[in-house]
C-alpha cells in the first residue's frame, strides 16, 4: 500500500478543521436565533397580556339591554291597559319605548264584554293607521287565564266569566298577535328588576297585585278580593272607593299598614307600588319600597312577550297566541 504523502496529509487535516469551524459558526447562528426568538416572544408578552386584560374587561362590562324575547327595536306593540275608569293604549317598541301618544277615553258603565271590544277598537284605530303594530299586549283588572278573563270586579262582574276578550279584539283590528294579562302584572313586567322575590301592589279603582320571582310572573294570586281588615277585602280597604269616603289621611295610614301585612305575608325583597294613587301617598316608604310610573301599565306590553317573563306552557293556549 502506497503512503500519503506530507502534503495529502496537511491538507487533509485543513479540511477537517474547515468542517469544524463551519459546524461551530452553525452552532452558533442557531444559538443567535433561539435568543432572538426568546426576545420576541418576551416583548410580545405584554401585548397578549393588555389583550386578555381587554377581553376580561369586555366581558365584565355589562351588556347592552336587549329587546324582549324575540323583539328588537323596530317591533311595534299596541299595548292596552283597561282600567276600572278609564282605557289607555300606545305603541311601543321591542324596549318598551313609546312611539305614539297615549290615548285614553272614559270606561264604559256598566260594560258588557262586546261592548268593551267596540270601545276598544274604536280607542286604538288611529294608532293602526299611523304605527301598523304588529302584536298587541292587554292588561285587564280581573284573573285572566289563557287569554281569557274569568273575573272582572271593576268592570261589571256578570257575564264576564271565561271571556276570550283578547280574541274578540283581535278580530277587531286585523288579527295580531295577542297576549292578555291582569294589569297589575303587565304593570308589574315593566317595574321589576328580575332578582329575588318582587310584590306588585297597584293603587286604582281597585288594588291589583302581582308576584315575581326572579323576573318570571308567578300565578296570579287575587288578593284584592280577599279579607284584610273587619271583613272588608283589600279593594275595599285601600281601594278609590275607600279613598274617597275615607279621606287621604286615612286612607294614607291604611295604605301603610297594608305594606307591613304584605311584608309578613310574602317576605318579598321588593314592593313596587303603582296605579293612578300611588301619586297620593304621603308617608316615607320603606327602603325596598318604590312606586313606579303609572306609564307602566303600558310599558310592560314589550315584556309581556318575554318567554321567561310569562312562560307560554303555563300560562298560554297555542291556539290563543296565533302566531
Amino acid at each position: 500500500m502506497t503512503k500519503p504523502t506530507r502534503k495529502k496529509t496537511a491538507a487533509s487535516r485543513k479540511t477537517s478543521a474547515k468542517k469544524v469551524v463551519a459546524k461551530k459558526a452553525a452552532a452558533k447562528k442557531v444559538a443567535a436565533k433561539k435568543v432572538a426568538a426568546k426576545k420576541a416572544a418576551a416583548t410580545r408578552r405584554p401585548n397578549a397580556a393588555a389583550s386578555k386584560k381587554a377581553t376580561a374587561s369586555r366581558k365584565s362590562a355589562p351588556a347592552a339591554r336587549q329587546p324582549a324575547g324575540g323583539l328588537n327595536a323596530r317591533d311595534r306593540i299596541l299595548a292596552i291597559d283597561i282600567g276600572g275608569t278609564g282605557l289607555k293604549a300606545a305603541v311601543i317598541d321591542g324596549n318598551g319605548k313609546m312611539l305614539s301618544e297615549r290615548v285614553r277615553v272614559a270606561t264604559p258603565h256598566p260594560c258588557t264584554p262586546e261592548q268593551m271590544a267596540d270601545t276598544l277598537a274604536k280607542l286604538v284605530k288611529p294608532l293602526l293607521e299611523q304605527h301598523h303594530p304588529t302584536r298587541m299586549s292587554m292588561g285587564f283588572p280581573g284573573v285572566v287565564r289563557e287569554n281569557r278573563v274569568l273575573t272582572a270586579p271593576n268592570i261589571g262582574d256578570e257575564g264576564w266569566h271565561g271571556v276570550p276578550l283578547a280574541d274578540m279584539l283581535a278580530k277587531r283590528v286585523g288579527g295580531l298577535p295577542v297576549r292578555m294579562i291582569n294589569d297589575a302584572e303587565m304593570q308589574g313586567l315593566a317595574a321589576i328588576e328580575g332578582h329575588g322575590l318582587e310584590f306588585v301592589l297597584t293603587l286604582g279603582t281597585g288594588a291589583g297585585t302581582a308576584l315575581f320571582r326572579d323576573g318570571e310572573l308567578m300565578p296570579h294570586l287575587e288578593l284584592a278580593h280577599h279579607p284584610v281588615s273587619k271583613n272588608r277585602t283589600y279593594d275595599e280597604y285601600i281601594g278609590g272607593h275607600a279613598r274617597e269616603s275615607a279621606g287621604d289621611k286615612q286612607w294614607n295610614k291604611r295604605v301603610e299598614k297594608i305594606i307591613g301585612v304584605l311584608e309578613r305575608l310574602v317576605n318579598y325583597d321588593r314592593l313596587w307600588i303603582g296605579g293612578g294613587n300611588a301619586a297620593n301617598l304621603k308617608f316615607d316608604l320603606p327602603a325596598n319600597v318604590a312606586i313606579v310610573s303609572n306609564a307602566a301599565g303600558i310599558e310592560g306590553g314589550a315584556r309581556l312577550w318575554h318567554p321567561r317573563s310569562v312562560r307560554e306552557t303555563r300560562q298560554f293556549s297555542d291556539a290563543d297566541l296565533r302566531k
